[in-house]
């Protein structure tokens, strides 16, 4: 790929939980162009796993594809002020994880509560960019975060299941384990610490299995709303404890949907996010 048609990064800084970026490009994206028109691109990116993104390209045509860890899919289209993210697809089935977590639930978590999220954060992307005074873009704050957190945390959250069919649910020997072992005493205890903790939230909230890479070790830790989980823990497991997981199933018994939901837990990208974390 030609590197010409990058842009120049011509400094950042730190806002907040974000890092700040400002380039410049040419409006032909080439590094050969006679009279390059300059144009600016901010980009927002979140500490550790999480990011949103803010572009701003004048008189062009090219539409590019940005890929975010566990961000799901976003498109940045040149002309607009907002990058326009999209709802992920599932990597199984809705009914795929039945009985524990049922098709009912699957498909109204996934293609509306998700699919609010995405809408929320793209609208307030949108206003964001139309913003002309700081007041204005602090008041936008509120609305990223939800948003942006609840788009984040739910494409996490999708492939952090997996039928048990396809191995959800299975814990094999290694890192993972080994570690869950020697921070927690067993897996068992460390699952029984974990729906407790869980439980325990009051109202709406994450539980997470996060990697401290201050510490060096595995840490149950809660969020409220749809806050994500930042550094210096990396997520290893998250768990939604929202009551739309699963009072359609469960009712209002956390720890019946916490017990059941370790039956489809996708330990194998678990191990991945374990492994990178501890690189």
């Amino acid at each position: 790929m030609d590197v010409g048609r990058w842009p120049m990064i011509s400094g950042c800084g730190r806002a907040s939980h974000d890092v700040i970026c400002v380039a410049t490009s040419s409006s032909s994206f080439s590094s050969t162009a006679s009279k390059p028109q300059k144009r600016t691109v901010i980009v927002a990116v979140s500490i550790r796993m999480y990011s949103l993104a803010r572009t701003t390209v004048a008189r062009s045509s090219i539409t590019t594809t940005a890929r975010g860890l566990a961000a799901g899919r976003t498109r940045f289209v040149a002309g607009s002020a907002a990058s326009v993210h999209t709802l992920p697809d599932l990597p199984y089935a809705y009914d795929a994880l039945e009985p524990h977590i049922s098709a009912e639930i699957m498909k109204l978590h996934h293609t509306k509560h998700h699919q609010t999220y995405v809408n929320g954060l793209n609208a307030a992307e949108e206003s964001y960019g139309k913003a002309t005074t700081t007041q204005q873009k602090i008041a936008l704050q509120s609305a990223l975060k939800f948003n942006g957190g609840g788009h984040v945390n739910h494409s996490f959250f999708w492939k952090i299941l997996a039928p048990a069919s396809s191995g959800g649910g299975q814990l094999a020997d290694g890192p993972l384990k080994a570690a869950i072992e020697k921070d927690f005493g067993s897996v068992d205890a460390f699952k029984k610490q974990f729906n407790a903790t869980t439980a325990a939230i009051q109202g709406s909230g994450w539980g997470w299995l996060g990697y401290n890479k201050d510490r060096k070790k595995l840490e149950i830790v809660t969020t409220a709303n749809q806050d994500p989980l930042l550094a210096p823990h990396v997520p290893i497991i998250g768990v939604d404890i929202w009551e739309h997981a699963f009072y359609l199933q469960y009712k209002n018994v956390k720890p019946d949907y916490l017990a059941a939901i370790w039956n489809v837990v996708n330990f194998k990208q678990a191990e991945t996010h374990f492994r990178d974390a501890t690189k």
